[in-house]
């Protein structure tokens, strides 16, 4: 009767194919909410550019004093400050006129000898200042400046913006949080199972006066490799998405922040690292604590 060699255990070499697919996985799915809440923040920040408050100007303003009160609002520190430029835009009676005639379809200055509408002043206001505590704030501010004959602002709009993000926040929030532990506990046992077909091999170990140090490290450096590996394949589906949605959807383009991608890749890469590094060290301590009977 022939005898086959067996193959020799090595130790820290296990099937990692499972272990490399699932971690892969995992990290995916997280990746892929990750990108979700990218694109959520970005359609966040566009909505909230849009909640400005209007300051209407007295009369027959000098040029001097519309300087004077277009350097006081530009000072500001709740004044939208975007890549090149602030959200400041003055608008005179006469433009506003004109909007009112083409949106409307009737020309007041037929009956009306003088233009009843103010110069005005549109503030785009930065994200951190638009509480309605705070606008209520900023308005009665902006209605001290000499000059200043009435602010305005859309407080309905600013009040039902501010309800909807908090309840998609929580429950955005909720779904990470079960997102989190699933992946977690995913990632652990599989690499239980792993594992499981080197207790033996542990033991071994053991029993010949090898340190658990000396036994941890070979698992330890490579669960650790290819956690980095599998959050670096995961990085890379990602992008291969993203790239090709750019290109399928239209204006998908406008809604991608680079460097928070970048920071999304490596979170991924040194998340699963730690994960497969900490779940490693958790089953290879399981082994280690083990009698023989428990073993088997």
């Amino acid at each position: 009767m022939a005898n086959y060699p067996r193959k020799k255990k090595i130790l820290g070499h296990f099937k990692y194919g499972s272990v490399l697919f699932s971690t892969t996985l995992s990290l995916f799915i997280v990746g892929l909410f990750g990108l979700i809440l990218i694109q959520a923040r970005t359609i966040t920040s566009m909505i909230r550019e849009n909640i400005e408050v209007q300051v209407f100007l007295d009369k027959n303003l000098k040029d001097s004093e519309l300087k004077n009160i277009n350097q006081d609002l530009a000072s500001r520190p709740f004044v939208l400050r975007k890549t090149d430029s602030l959200s400041l835009r003055f608008i005179s009676s006469e433009e506003a006129a004109a909007t009112f005639i083409e949106s409307t379809g009737e020309d007041f200055t037929k009956f009306l000898e003088d233009n009843p509408l103010h110069d005005s002043y549109v503030i785009g206001i930065a994200e951190e200042f638009q509480t309605s505590e705070q606008l209520d704030r900023i308005a009665k501010e902006l209605e001290s400046i000499e000059g200043v004959f009435e602010v305005s602002y859309m407080t309905d709009l600013v009040e039902s913006i501010n309800k909807n993000l908090l309840k998609v926040s929580l429950v955005m929030g909720g779904f990470i949080l079960i997102l989190i532990i699933t992946v977690v506990m995913l990632i652990n046992n599989t690499i239980r199972l792993a594992l499981f077909s080197q207790r033996f091999l542990i033991r071994s170990m053991q029993l010949v006066g090898a340190t658990r140090s000396f036994i941890r490290k070979p698992f330890l450096l490579r669960s650790w490799f290819f956690g980095m590996l599998a959050g670096a394949i995961a990085s890379l589906v990602l992008f291969g998405l993203i790239t090709y949605a750019k290109s399928a959807i239209e204006g998908f383009a406008l809604l991608q922040n680079t460097d928070l991608l970048l920071i999304l890749f490596g979170i991924l890469i040194v998340i699963g690292g730690l994960l497969s590094w900490a779940s490693t060290l958790r089953a290879v301590n399981k082994y280690l604590n083990m009698s023989l009977d428990e073993l088997y």
